[in-house]
């Protein structure tokens, strides 16, 4: 299996594990993450998402695209399950470790929060292979880290290592490598100890447009307003602080 899968109460475990390709995403690859998708969009968990063997994803499987036509293309094989990836329910974590390049740094870039090891390479360097970044990169790069940086990026193909990644936002901490997954559960339980449907609802407002703001907060909140759960956790924050 090219996706290893661990699934826990609160959370989901999704390792890439294809090491003799260094975890280059391929269409089996693609087809497993549609099949969490389906699993995370019925019952809502966070995703964390990592690497094996020292490597996050390589990029997609060259071998594979060589091949595609205008046809695949037009049907956004990657773009289409990273969309999906991007728009779960719940906070996608990418703990990455070593290489992220291509298909595997757009995979990166689908998750809520990213973070990393010292010895991250992240970029994309497709125009040195004849095509572009077309599974996110030239739309979500430039929100995450501005369209200057954005452009210098894509348009020399150069990666960033772990430490101007984190001087640029594009990851938000880094970790040893020892560390880095036991830092991703970390993040995953302070998510859980939250409100799953107010997260839910945080993670929606982000991912909507300026133009559909602030009438989406208001709308979510309102559900929020009426909800038990609200009324249960301000009812204990009262009464800690009044004790």
């Amino acid at each position: 299996m090219s996706l290893q899968i661990e699934e826990q109460r609160d959370r989901v475990i999704a390792t890439l594990d294809r090491p003799e390709k260094r975890n280059a995403i391929d269409q089996e690859t693609v087809d497993a993450l549609h099949e969490l998708c389906a699993m995370l969009e019925q019952t809502p968990r966070t995703l964390i998402l990592t690497g094996s063997g020292g490597v996050f994803a390589a990029g997609a499987d060259i071998a594979q695209l060589r091949d595609r036509t205008a046809d695949d293309a037009r049907r956004g094989i990657n773009a289409t399950v990273f969309i999906r990836i991007n728009e779960l329910p719940m906070p996608v974590i990418a703990a990455i470790d070593g290489y992220a390049l291509g298909g595997g740094a757009e995979l990166a870039y689908a998750a809520d929060i990213r973070i990393a090891t010292p010895s991250l390479r992240i970029g994309n360097p497709e125009t040195g292979l004849g095509i572009i970044a077309a599974a996110g990169a030239t739309w979500r790069l430039p929100e995450i880290i501005g369209a200057a940086r954005a452009s210098e990026m894509l348009l020399t193909g150069r990666a960033l290592d772990g430490e101007e990644a984190l001087r640029w936002g594009l990851v938000s901490s880094l970790h040893p490598s020892d560390e880095l997954i036991a830092t991703a559960h970390a993040i995953a339980d302070r998510i859980a100890k939250n409100d799953p449907l107010a997260t839910q609802h945080t993670k929606r407002a982000l991912r909507t447009p300026r133009s559909g703001h602030p009438a989406i907060e208001l709308e979510l909140q309102a559900e929020l307003f009426e909800s038990p759960e609200k009324h249960r956790r301000m009812t204990a924050f009262l009464e800690r602080k009044n004790r």
